[in-house]
């Protein structure tokens, strides 16, 4: 993966991000169509209103194909949100998703934020052992019903 370069992200990386989202989270957990619609609506707001000092996207892009994404927001003055973390099948366990982590924790220090939060579900169990690797603590775990199916809800975080 160390021909995989993770470049910023442009607003022409919208329809893609929000294409992928729509058909992998179909595919892989059932979801409906209301969760590209919920990507759809952070992007647009990330475009027209982020602060590029304190919040940023990145794709992972080998030869100009795109792999996949990751954000980071602010929550507030101390907490950034990590966001639209993203690998298609072919780039995964690989170590793409660990320099893509790096390179967001990264920014949100050197930013000034103190801690970051996210928000996932228990079946992304690959992301979740990234998370639990890297430091991240588990806050909280329950089920909801949300894009059409029954998941279970996670909040974590970490001190950065």
């Amino acid at each position: 993966m160390q021909d995989v370069q993770i470049r910023p992200f442009r607003a022409t990386d919208v329809p893609w991000l929000v294409e992928q989202h729509d058909r992998l989270y179909a595919q892989d957990e059932g979801f409906d169509p209301s969760f590209g619609t919920l990507v759809q609506d952070i992007l647009n707001d990330f475009v027209a209103s982020h602060d590029p000092t304190c919040e940023r996207g990145w794709i992972a892009e080998r030869n100009g194909k795109s792999l996949g994404s990751i954000f980071c927001v602010a929550l507030d003055e101390r907490t950034a949100k990590l966001r639209l973390f993203l690998l298609v099948p072919e780039a995964r366990g690989q170590g793409l998703g660990k320099r893509m982590l790096d390179t967001c924790m990264g920014f949100a220090r050197n930013a000034g934020f103190m801690e970051m939060r996210l928000w996932t579900h228990e079946s992304h169990r690959a992301a979740c052992a990234l998370y639990r690797r890297n430091g991240w603590q588990l806050l909280d775990s329950k089920p909801v019903h949300s894009f059409g199916v029954d998941l279970v809800e996670q909040s974590w975080k970490i001190r950065l």
